[in-house]
């Protein structure tokens, strides 16, 4: 199974995630901010990382840009999950590099899906 780095800082949408990620055989890590994200990131390097768009210290938005402009992190999934779901909020976080964009609220197994699906494609 695969690391899993999850940045969230709403601490009940980030215990549902380590809780259904877990539960499937993954190691998940949380960090409660973007910045702590970005630390857990360098030290961990997960195979993938699950971001909020709206957090304290850096952006979800941010913390992808810094990690796809790092060769290390060239592989490693990114997959934004947010209440934000205009098209134009879409665009730019694929600009930024994430893997896939998920709207909150989701359903468990819309998640391990996602997350299989995008664990498949390294």
């Amino acid at each position: 199974m695969a690391h899993v780095l999850v940045v969230e800082d709403d601490a009940d949408v980030a215990s549902l995630l380590q809780h259904v990620l877990s539960g499937v055989g993954h190691e998940v890590d949380v960090a409660p901010d973007g910045g702590a994200g970005l630390a857990a990131a360098y030290q961990r390097h997960p195979d993938m990382v699950i971001l909020d768009w709206m957090m304290p210290i850096k952006s979800g938005i941010e913390v992808c840009s810094t990690l796809r402009s790092d060769p290390h992190f060239s592989q490693t999934r990114i997959m934004m999950v947010t209440a934000r779901s205009s098209p134009q909020d879409v665009s730019r976080a694929k600009a930024a590099g994430v893997d896939d964009y998920v709207v909150k609220p989701f359903t468990p197994r819309q998640l391990r899906e996602r997350v299989a699906t995008l664990l498949g494609a390294v």
